[in-house]
Order: structure tokens, then sequence, then C-alpha cells
């Protein structure tokens, strides 16, 4: 079932209606009723009661996303999110890493101790946690320098901070923010291939293919780097979806 991008938004967030100076525009979205007049909404079409919420020159007219630029919308606004939450996922634990860092020994012997009682545990159930992977990176991370774990804190804090940057560029459908998107995925796609390479988990997997899916989606449907058209088409679709363009190219035929 398509869904009708333009009711969805309006249903949500309310209409949208201007009253252009030119008369012959003004007569195409005004109607009058037994109730009292009614303007065309720019964003779905319908006529709603009541007075218009702006007026004067219609190149002063709001552009209200419609149709297929509305999903474009939608979607970078879901990628936005996920972005956010990463990055914010990311600062924990570049929080963590650095308050290891600063507490290293206490921790270790935290970690042995608590390791000495949940040995006999495990083994009670076949599971030797000396040979465990998880138990076999922490201890491994123990043997790291204090510098060697500041460092790793400060990039995963740059990595988190592009990350919270491209959510708010991409919530506000920047055009910077989707360059930055791709490059900055593309970018980490070999590290992703070659961790799936050492270790394979359903969860690297979603992540991989929802980058790629990303990167492919934003070069195509935003046209980015000159492709189908580059920025003066994505321009065009928006101006040509735009419902009070319509009506004016339409007087003007």
């Amino acid at each position: 079932m398509a869904i009708d991008w333009d009711r969805r938004t309006c249903a949500r967030r309310g209409h949208v209606t201007y009253a252009p100076d030119d008369p012959r525009l003004r007569v195409r979205l005004r109607a009058q009723t037994a109730v009292g007049e009614a303007w065309r909404c720019l964003r779905c079409g319908d006529f709603v009661l009541g007075e218009p919420h702006g007026s004067g020159p219609a190149a002063e007219a709001p552009l209200v996303p419609r149709g297929r630029v509305l999903r474009d919308l939608f979607v970078l606004r879901f990628l936005a999110v996920e972005r956010a939450v990463r990055g914010v996922f990311v600062v924990l634990v570049a929080a963590a890493v650095w308050r290891f860092s600063n507490s290293e020994d206490a921790v270790r012997r935290l970690f042995d101790t608590y390791l000495d009682v949940l040995r006999p545990v495990f083994r009670h159930f076949h599971y030797d946690l000396d040979h465990s992977p998880v138990v076999g990176s922490l201890q491994k991370a123990f043997g790291y320098r204090h510098s060697t774990l500041v460092l790793v804190a400060g990039l995963l804090l740059a990595y988190a901070l592009i990350e919270l940057v491209e959510a708010v560029g991409l919530w506000y459908a920047k055009r910077w923010a989707e360059y930055l998107t791709v490059v900055a995925t593309a970018a980490f796609l070999p590290l992703e291939v070659y961790e799936l390479t050492e270790h394979v988990s359903w969860l690297k997997i979603a992540t991989l293919v929802l980058n790629v899916l990303a990167v492919l989606y934003i070069l195509l449907a935003k046209r980015l780097f000159g492709l189908r058209g580059g920025h003066r088409a994505v321009e065009a679709e928006r101006r040509s979806a735009s419902l009070l363009e319509v009506t004016e190219a339409a007087d003007e035929r």
C-alpha cells in the first residue's frame, strides 16, 4: 500500500496555506464555502477552512516539501536518528575508555576477582572462561599503555563528533551533511568488511548493509557529485513539486 506522504505529514504537523497577491493565483487557491472561506494546503492540496497562514508575493511563499521530496526528507531524518544514537553510544564508550585509562590497576584487580569467582560457575556449564574471546580481549586491553588508551578515547570522541554533526545536518536536510555522510560512511566501509573477516555477527552484517544502502541512497536520491544532474536537478525537482509553482505554471499556459 502506497504511503501518502503529504497527508501523513499534514496530519502530524498541520496544513500550510498561503494567499498570493496575484489575483489569478488567489482564485485558484481559494474557495468560498457555506461555513466560510477555505484555502488550499500547499502540501497536501486539500482545502482548509479559515484564514491563510501567510500572504504576499508568490515568490515569497514557503517552499513546502511534497511527494518524493517529503519521502526523501523522512529517510534523511531516519538516518539522522541512527547517527545520533550511534554518536551518543560512542561518546559513552570513549568516556569509559578514558576512565579506565586513569584507574587501570583498580579495574584489573576487580576483573581478576570476579573472574576467579565466575570461573567455576562457567566450568560447571562446560564453558572455559580462560579461552573466551571476550575475556581475552579484556585481558589484552589491560596491557595497553595509558597514552595508548587516551589516544583511543580521543579517536572515539572524534568519531562520535562526526556522527553527531552528520545527525544534525541530515535532520535539517543540509547539502553539506549529505556529502559528509557519504564520504565518512564510505571511508569506514573497508574497516567494517575487515571486522567481518575477523568475526561474523548479525549486528556487524546489519550495520554494514545499512551503511552501504545509506551511501547508495544518498548518492542517487540527492544527486551528489554531479550524479543525475547534480544540485540543479535537485532544486528543479523541489520546485516542480511545489503546488504554488505548479498552479502558477498552469495559469501561464
